[in-house]
C-alpha cells in the first residue's frame, strides 16, 4: 500500500459496482456512460503516483438500510463487486466497504484520511450523485473544516451519475445535488 503521508491528491471512486451499474434492483445501466471518465481519471492519478480509494457498498443480509431501499449489494454477491472495467485499479488502491450511504463511516476511512498529512485535494467520482456521492462530499468537507484542514474537494460532473426511476428524475436530482455541493464549498466542475 502507498505511504498515506505522501498523498497530495486522493481520488475516491464511490460505488462503481455491479449492483448499481450492471445488475440488481438498484442498477441503472445508464451509469455506465461515466466509466470511461473514471478510467481516465484513475489512470492520471496512478501515473502521478497519487492515491486511489475504491468504495464498495457491501451489506449484511439484515442491513437496516433495507428499510429504505430494496435489498442490494449483499456481501459475497456479484452485486457488491467492483465492475470489471475498474478492477485493474484495485492493486494500487485502498478499498473500503461500507454498510451505509456514507463512506465517512466505512471502517478505517477517517483513520486513513487523518494519516494523509500532505493531502491538498480530494476528487470524488462514482454513483449515485444524490445519495452516496453527496453523503461523502459534504461530511468530508465538514470534517476538514472541523479539523482546520484546507483541502479542496472536487466533483467532476462527467464522472458522477445517478439513476432514473419513478419519482426520481435523474437530471433533477443531479442538478439539485450539484447546487447543494457547491453551496457547501465543493468544486463541481
Amino acid at each position: 500500500m502507498k505511504d498515506l503521508t505522501k498523498i497530495n491528491t486522493l481520488l475516491i471512486c464511490v460505488d462503481m459496482i455491479n449492483g448499481f451499474v450492471k445488475e440488481g434492483p438498484m442498477a441503472d445501466s445508464y451509469i455506465e456512460h461515466i466509466v470511461p471518465e473514471n478510467i481516465k481519471l484513475m489512470e492520471r492519478i496512478k501515473k502521478d503516483g497519487q492515491g486511489i480509494a475504491i468504495v464498495k457498498d457491501t451489506h449484511k443480509v439484515d442491513a437496516i438500510e433495507f428499510k429504505r431501499y430494496p435489498k442490494h449489494c449483499i456481501e459475497g454477491t456479484e452485486e457488491s463487486e467492483l465492475i470489471d472495467e475498474l478492477k485493474s485499479f484495485t492493486e494500487d488502491a485502498i478499498v473500503y466497504k461500507k454498510n451505509s450511504t456514507s463512506t465517512i463511516y466505512a471502517p478505517g476511512f477517517l483513520e486513513d484520511i487523518d494519516q494523509m498529512v500532505s493531502l491538498k485535494e480530494v476528487i470524488i467520482t462514482g454513483c449515485c450523485t444524490d445519495i452516496c456521492v453527496i453523503n461523502l462530499a459534504i461530511p468530508l468537507k465538514n470534517y476538514f473544516d472541523e479539523h482546520n484542514r484546507d483541502i479542496k474537494i472536487i466533483v467532476p460532473k462527467n464522472a458522477v451519475e445517478t439513476y432514473n426511476g419513478e419519482d426520481h428524475d435523474r437530471d433533477e436530482y443531479n442538478n439539485m445535488t450539484f447546487k447543494f455541493m457547491k453551496q457547501a464549498g465543493i468544486e463541481v466542475l
